[in-house]
């Protein structure tokens, strides 16, 4: 509905080669149709905060509904040559991924929920060279959007229920970066976007004002606010800062003052540089003195959660927010860190699952083996920890958790909470079998997971660590694996 119609109609080479190499070695060894379970995480939280928001689920449901090879791709790949300058592909390899098409099992958490460290935002299983070729195109499509989902919320937080549009178009990574961070932005909580064709894609509500080259083009200010009021009566938001700010609110209201013998009104005005606190302050009083206390102000200017919330303690009279680079540049964290890694095999689907362990240097980057899920627990209405276990494995009745990354720290969960599975099936042998939520039912779900969790886990600095960890069960024969691979290679 959307990849495709912005990008060419395949998008399977949208990886990276070592996939595709892999994949060959896979069919070249006769291990291509052995079973493998992938799970698609992140190790810490973005922006040194709280938690994360899942996001791009959407746009990875289509890619995988829609993953084939076409003529044009595998073209290419027969270009492709090694070091020796022979085909780095055989032909009848080639041809295996003509045939290809979805087979594997995805189970996934539904866009807008509340996701912590280690916890797989989506399950991968089936034929391994599928399941491998799915790594990059799926951390690509999950990475990014859940980081600017995740800055969304964050900035919506700051502004305690004001409105929060995001103005970062001309400042995004490319075109795909500004509708990819537009629709991220709103499902993590923004009002709207002044991005058009995101708004025609996605169905969000598009908000403008106008910029100060329009001002700089007339004589003066007041002909400048008067041009655009007989232009825009009915979107009349006036940009007062070009000159002197103060002095554009008063010019500002004369025209609302003309406006309303027309039968209109001033929607209201914007700030986008100077001391914002101050200045709303002072425009807030001379927009009541003048007649107009339902006159919006709106806010720019570099704006972030840190910057709002600080404005917010100074006591600033800004009815919106206009966030534009820090938001969808993702300021302060560039990447999610999204990973994705073999936890177990089995050689075909009615065999039991093998698991795997990947073993490092620092504990946190040891990976989790077995096929894993994850259990939210919530008493009261509050989100009490989040379980991740094995399925083989179902938890006690009496359930415990520790931390990946620090085996010393347990927290038993209530056994009377109520419980939700986070990854829900999705597909099944290649085929859909759930309907994907709308972007708005995405955005909805976004809102209701952050009121299950206590204020100190959405702090800004310092935020209180919501207990996630592993079942005690998952956790031991994870020690197990770590000991008996490290004995195999000699450790």
């Amino acid at each position: 509905m959307t990849l495709h119609a912005v990008y060419r109609p395949s998008l399977a080479l949208l990886t990276d080669l070592y996939q595709l190499t892999m994949a060959f070695a896979y069919w070249k060894s006769g291990m291509d149709r052995r079973e493998a379970a992938f799970h698609l995480f992140f190790r810490n939280n973005p922006f040194d905060g709280g938690y994360a928001v899942a996001a791009g689920l959407a746009g990875a449901v289509e890619f995988l509904e829609q993953f084939r090879f076409d003529a044009d791709d595998l073209a290419y790949l027969a270009d492709l040559r090694g070091n020796d300058g022979r085909p780095l592909f055989e032909p009848a390899f080639l041809e295996e991924l003509a045939r290809m098409e979805p087979c594997c099992d995805v189970d996934a958490m539904p866009e807008g929920t509340v996701v912590f460290p280690h916890e797989p935002l989506l399950r991968v299983t089936g034929p391994i060279i599928q399941a491998q070729l799915l790594e990059t195109p799926l951390l690509n499509l999950i990475n990014f959007p859940t980081l600017i989902a995740t800055k969304a919320a964050r900035v919506v937080e700051a502004a305690e229920g004001d409105p929060v549009l995001e103005f970062g178009l001309r400042r995004a990574q490319g075109i795909d970066g500004g509708l990819t961070a537009a629709r991220a932005a709103y499902l993590g909580g923004c009002a709207g976007t002044s991005n058009v064709l995101a708004g025609q894609v996605y169905g969000i509500p598009v908000k403008a004002t106008h910029a100060h080259s329009w001002v700089m083009c007339f004589d003066n200010e007041p002909a400048a606010f008067e041009a655009y009021a007989q232009a825009m009566p009915n979107n009349c938001i006036l940009l007062v800062d070009t000159y002197d700010t103060l002095q554009g609110v008063r010019n500002a209201v004369a025209v609302g003052r003309r406006l309303r013998q027309r039968g209109h009104d001033l929607a209201g005005i914007r700030l986008d540089s100077g001391d914002l606190a101050y200045l709303s302050i002072e425009a807030r009083r001379i927009l009541d003195e003048g007649g107009f206390p339902q006159a919006k102000i709106v806010a720019s200017s570099d704006l972030d959660e840190h910057l709002i919330a600080s404005l917010k303690r100074q006591g600033a009279k800004i009815d919106a927010w206009g966030v534009g680079t820090r938001l969808v540049t993702a300021d302060g964290q560039p990447a999610l860190g999204g990973v994705y890694k073999l936890s177990a095999v089995r050689q075909r689907s009615d065999r039991p699952w093998t698991p795997r362990v990947k073993l490092s240097e620092r504990q946190v980057k040891t990976s989790t083996p077995s096929v894993l899920q994850v259990r939210r627990y919530v008493a009261d209405g509050v989100a009490a920890g989040d379980m991740i276990y094995d399925v083989e494995h179902p938890p006690a009745e009496a359930p415990v958790i520790v931390d990946p990354a620090d085996e010393t720290r347990r927290k038993a969960l209530p056994p009377d909470a109520a419980t939700e599975e986070l990854l829900a099936p999705l597909f099944r042998a290649g085929r859909r079998v759930a309907d994907v939520p709308s972007l708005d039912d995405a955005r909805r779900r976004a809102r209701r997971q952050l009121e299950l969790f206590h204020p100190g886990i959405k702090r800004f600095e310092n935020p209180h660590e919501y207990p996630a960890g592993l079942e005690q069960g998952l956790h031991q024969r994870k020690k197990e694996l770590m000991l008996e691979a490290g004995q195999v290679d000699g450790k």
